[in-house]
């Protein structure tokens, strides 16, 4: 097996010197998990990435787009946008971190800002979608929302172009694996709490079980 090999990884879709991959990690705290990555094989192994971006999507909005894509309603949204010439995105995920948990973990940035990370999925030119995240200096709102102020010049940018087949293979497989992994802990549950009710159960009362038995004889 190969040592290399990204354990926590359920899928990955490549495009021209970019990808982005659907990771396992993050499952514990109610997210899925998106890393997007451009690279250069020009550069040496090992300084090859050249952008790198996570995203995290809550799980009740990932399975919320899971739906429109099965019942239709994004392709249906996806040709009328091409059709009107509607270059709005069909999703959009606003993250990041926030100025203070940058300072808290010792990874404040030189403008004193929070990290802004976006997600956006993009009606294509020459393929169904394009699939875009970005990165850099963002503000938190009152909200706790954290909204992007780098314009059109993020600090890191990586955009993937991807047909609809490819992207439903990215969102459904990383379902399944959710939907698996979610079973698996309802079932360790399950075992830990029947264990815990039969370690529980006091024995038979000797004096009873004495009576029991002499009235069988």
């Amino acid at each position: 097996m190969d040592e290399n090999l990204n354990h926590n990884q359920i899928i990955r879709k490549d495009a021209r010197d970019c990808f982005v991959e659907s990771l396992n990690d993050a499952f514990p705290i109610g997210k899925v998990h998106l890393a997007f990555a451009t690279y250069d094989v020009t550069r040496p192994v090992g300084q090859r990435q050249t952008n790198n971006i996570h995203i995290y999507i809550g799980i009740d909005e990932f399975l919320d787009l899971c739906r429109k894509l099965e019942y239709g309603e994004l392709r249906y949204l996806l040709q009328s946008k091409k059709q009107n010439g509607d270059k709005t995105p069909l999703y959009q995920c606003l993250g990041g971190t926030s100025a203070e948990k940058l300072e808290k973990a010792g990874r404040s940035r030189k403008d004193g800002k929070s990290l802004s990370r976006t997600a956006q999925l993009l009606p294509g030119s020459k393929s169904d979608f394009l699939f875009v995240a970005d990165s850099g200096p963002g503000e938190t709102t009152g909200k706790g929302l954290i909204v992007p102020r780098f314009g059109n010049r993020p600090e890191n940018h990586v955009a993937i172009s991807m047909s609809f087949e490819t992207f439903s293979e990215l969102l459904l497989m990383t379902r399944i694996h959710y939907q698996a992994w979610l079973s698996a802990v309802y079932a360790k549950s399950n075992m830990t709490e029947s264990s815990f009710a039969r370690d529980m159960t006091p024995p038979p009362n000797e004096s009873e079980a004495s009576e029991s038995t002499k009235a069988m004889f």
